[in-house]
């Protein structure tokens, strides 16, 4: 008989535990990936108070400008 037969649970938890090993270590390198790519600094276009922000702040004021966009929209006096 061999061990392969005779002990397929053994076999499973050990495959189940190699996943869970990937997985956590592919969680970890995309958070550090993450985190590292936000907080790098550079220089956006011909705004001199703008010179040094994070994609993060950049993508924020993005945001902000999108969201104000339709206030302005909704508070024209057309009807």
């Amino acid at each position: 008989m061999s061990r392969k037969s005779s002990h397929p649970q053994i076999l499973r938890n050990r495959q189940r535990g190699q996943a869970m090993v990937e997985y956590s270590i592919l969680n970890w390198l995309l958070v550090v990936a993450l985190v590292l790519g936000l907080t790098v600094r550079i220089i956006p276009g011909s705004n001199p108070a703008d010179l040094r922000k994070s994609v993060l702040e950049l993508f924020l004021s993005g945001y902000v400008t999108y969201f104000n966009s339709f206030f302005f929209v909704l508070s024209l006096p057309f009807p």
